[in-house]
C-alpha cells in the first residue's frame, strides 16, 4: 500500500516536476523524503522565504514548474513575501506545505488557507487520502494553466495514511509524453470518474471567439494605416506567449521600431531595429526615438508607471493599443484588445498584407541618420563623470567596467533597491529568461541571493550573475551559503553604499532622518569566505581583475565582489522622478 505523502510526491514527479526547494519540519519532512525517493532533485534552503524565492526564480529562468516545500504554520508564514512576489509575477510554482489535521486545528495552527488567499494564491487541500493523486494533478494543472503559484496543503493526520484503491501516478508517465498536458492526461486517465470542483483561481476573462478577436483587431487597422512611426512594445506576457518571432516579423513588415519592458529585456536582442528598454532605464538616444512614435502597439504589458517613466517616455499625442490576455486597459491606452500576444500579432500581420498597409520609412530613416546605432550603443557609449574616490568606486564605473568581463551566456538576477539601475543600464541579457528581477512585482528587497540559487540550479548552462544591495544582501544572507553549497557558477556583485539608497535619495530631502537609513560598512568579502565562497573587496577598477582570473579557472563556484560604491551617485530614473 502507498501512503498519502508518497502518492502526492510520485504524482508531482509524474507531472514532470524535477526540482524542489525547501526547508523541512514536522509538517513536510515525510513528503520531502517521498519527493527525493521519486527522483525529484532537492535543494535545502536556509529560510522558507528563500526556498520560495528559489522556486520562483527557477520558473522564471526555465519556464518549468518547481516545488517549494515547507512545514506548517511558521514555515508557511515565512514564505509570505516571496509567495506574494511569485503571485504578482504569475510564476507557476507548487507550494507543498504541511497543514492542520482534518480532525481539527491544534493550538499552534493558523488558518493557512486564509493566509494564502490574502496573497492571491489558490489552495488545494485534500481531506481524503484516496484523492491524493487527483488533487495533486489539479494543483499542477492550475499552476501551469493559470500561471500562478498554488498551495498544496497536506493535513497532518493524512501524511502517513495509506491509500485504498486510487492508483498513484505511473512513474513512466513522463517518459511516455513530452508535453505537460499530455502527462496530466495520462495521470487523469488513471483516476476514478469522480467529479471534483475546480480550484478557485484569480478571476480570468473567458476565452475570445475568433469573431470577437477579429473585430478588435479590425479596430487597430485604421490606426496602423495612419501611423508614420509605429513602435512595438513587448512585455513579459508577450515572451510567455512565444511571440518573439512573430513580433519581429510584424515589426519588419510595418517598418516599426522594437522595445521591451524591463521584464522582457533581451526579447529583441541583436535585432537591428531594437531600442532596448522602455521606461526609466532607457538610454537618452533610445528614449528620444520612443518619444517620436505616433502609434505604440503594447503586447503583454500592464503599461505601468515605470514602463512609461511617469508619462515621460511617450509623446502625449501618440496612440497606444494595449494587448493583454485579460483585456486590461491602462490609463494611457487608447484601445484595449483582449487576446494572446502571439495570436493577435499573427492576425495583425495577415491583416496588414490583406489590407495593403504601407510600410513605414521610419526605421530606414533612423538607420541612415545614425539614431538607431546610437540607441543600440546605449548607456555604454555615453560618458559620465567618475565619482570614484575616498576608497569608494562610482557604481557606473563599476558596472560599465564589469560588462565586458561577464560571460555572454548569463542569467542576471536582481534584488530590489536603488542600485538596480546600473545592471539594467549596462548589462544586456541574452533573452528574458536571462533576467530574474526579484522583488519587482511586490516592491520588496532581500530575495536576490535566493533567486540566484533558483536561477543557477535551473540554468547550469549559464553563469548566474547576481546584483544585490547591501540592505538586501544582509536581509537574505543565509542563502549565500545555499548558493555556495549548490556548487553552481555564480558571480555575486554587492553594491554596498552602506545605506538604504533609494530611501535616502528619495526621502532625506523631504525630511527623513538620514541616521535611520545609513550604516557602517559590512565586510561582505570576509563573510563570503567564511561561507566557502571566493571573495574580493572592490574599491577601484583594478580590483576587478579577480573576475577574468575566476573565469580563466572555469568560473567554478561562487565569487563575491564586495563593491564599496559611492553613495552620492543618483540613478537617472530616480533623478528624473525627483525633477533633478
Amino acid at each position: 500500500m502507498t501512503t498519502f505523502a508518497t502518492a502526492v510526491a510520485q504524482t508531482l514527479a509524474g507531472c514532470g516536476i524535477d526540482h524542489a526547494f525547501g526547508l523541512v519540519g514536522g509538517g513536510n519532512v515525510l513528503a520531502t523524503a517521498a519527493l527525493t525517493r521519486a527522483g525529484v532533485h532537492y535543494t535545502a534552503a536556509r529560510h522558507e522565504g528563500g526556498a520560495m524565492a528559489m522556486a520562483d526564480a527557477y520558473f522564471r529562468a526555465t519556464g518549468r514548474v518547481a516545488v517549494c516545500t515547507t512545514t506548517h504554520g511558521p514555515g508557511l508564514a515565512n514564505t509570505a513575501t516571496a509567495l506574494a512576489e511569485a503571485a504578482k509575477n504569475r510564476s507557476a510554482v507548487v507550494l507543498l506545505c504541511g497543514d492542520a489535521p482534518v480532525a481539527g486545528p491544534r493550538a499552534h495552527d493558523i488558518d493557512q488557507s486564509a493566509l494564502a488567499a490574502s496573497l492571491g494564491v489558490p489552495v488545494v487541500r485534500p481531506t481524503d487520502p484516496d484523492t491524493a493523486v487527483e488533487e495533486t494533478v489539479r494543483a499542477v494543472r492550475t499552476a501551469t494553466a493559470a500561471q500562478c503559484p498554488v498551495a498544496l496543503f497536506l493535513p497532518g493526520d493524512l501524511t502517513d495514511r495509506e491509500l485504498s484503491a486510487v492508483p498513484v501516478a505511473p512513474p513512466q508517465a513522463r517518459a511516455e509524453a513530452d508535453k505537460t498536458d499530455e502527462v496530466l492526461t495520462l495521470l487523469l486517465d488513471d483516476l476514478t470518474d469522480r467529479e471534483r470542483p475546480p480550484v478557485p483561481v484569480p478571476a480570468a476573462s473567458p476565452p475570445r471567439t475568433r469573431t470577437e478577436e477579429s473585430a478588435e483587431v479590425d479596430e487597430i487597422l485604421p490606426l496602423l494605416s495612419a501611423a508614420r512611426r509605429p513602435l512595438l512594445l513587448a512585455g513579459l506576457g508577450a515572451w510567455r506567449s512565444g511571440a518573439a518571432k512573430i513580433l519581429t516579423d510584424l515589426g519588419d513588415r510595418l517598418g516599426a521600431l522594437l522595445a521591451t519592458t524591463v521584464m522582457a529585456n533581451g526579447m529583441f536582442a541583436a535585432h537591428p531595429a531594437a531600442l532596448g528598454l522602455c521606461g526609466g532605464f532607457a538610454s537618452p538616444p533610445a528614449a528620444a526615438l520612443m518619444g517620436e512614435a505616433d502609434l505604440v502597439l503594447a503586447f503583454g504589458t500592464s503599461l505601468g508607471d515605470f514602463t512609461l517613466h511617469g508619462g515621460r517616455i511617450l509623446d502625449p499625442a501618440a496612440r497606444v493599443v494595449q494587448i493583454t490576455l485579460e483585456g486590461a486597459r491602462a490609463p494611457r491606452a487608447d484601445l484595449a484588445v483582449r487576446g494572446d500576444a502571439a495570436a493577435v500579432a499573427t492576425r495583425l500581420l495577415d491583416a496588414a498584407d490583406a489590407h495593403g498597409i504601407a510600410r513605414s520609412p521610419w526605421r530606414e530613416r533612423a538607420t541612415v541618420s545614425g539614431a538607431l546605432r546610437r540607441a543600440a550603443d546605449g548607456w555604454a557609449a555615453l560618458p559620465h563623470p567618475d565619482a570614484s574616490g575616498g576608497g569608494r568606486i562610482d557604481p557606473r564605473t563599476l558596472t560599465r567596467t564589469l560588462a565586458p568581463l561577464l560571460p555572454a551566456e548569463r542569467t542576471v538576477v536582481l534584488d530590489g533597491g536603488h542600485f538596480i539601475a546600473w545592471p539594467a543600464m549596462y548589462w544586456p541579457v541574452p533573452d528574458p529568461a536571462g533576467l530574474v528581477f526579484t522583488g519587482a512585482a511586490f516592491q520588496s528587497i532581500g530575495l536576490g541571493l535566493a533567486g540566484a540559487v533558483g536561477a543557477a540550479v535551473g540554468r547550469p548552462d549559464r553563469t548566474t550573475v547576481a546584483a544585490v544591495g547591501d540592505g538586501g544582501a544582509l536581509m537574505g544572507l543565509p542563502e549565500l551559503e545555499t548558493l555556495v553549497r549548490s556548487g553552481r557558477s555564480a558571480l555575486v556583485v554587492v553594491y554596498d553604499d552602506a545605506s538604504y539608497g533609494f530611501e535616502e535619495h528619495m526621502y532625506v530631502p523631504r525630511g527623513a532622518d538620514a541616521a535611520t537609513l545609513r550604516f557602517g560598512d559590512t565586510d561582505f568579502a570576509a563573510v563570503a569566505r567564511a561561507l566557502g565562497a571566493q571573495a574580493v573587496t572592490v574599491r577601484g577598477t583594478t580590483d576587478l581583475d579577480a573576475v577574468p582570473e575566476w573565469t580563466a579557472r572555469g568560473a567554478r563556484g561562487t565569487l563575491l565582489l564586495d563593491c564599496k560604491v559611492s553613495r552620492g551617485v543618483l540613478a537617472p530614473f530616480l533623478s528624473d522622478l525627483l525633477g533633478h
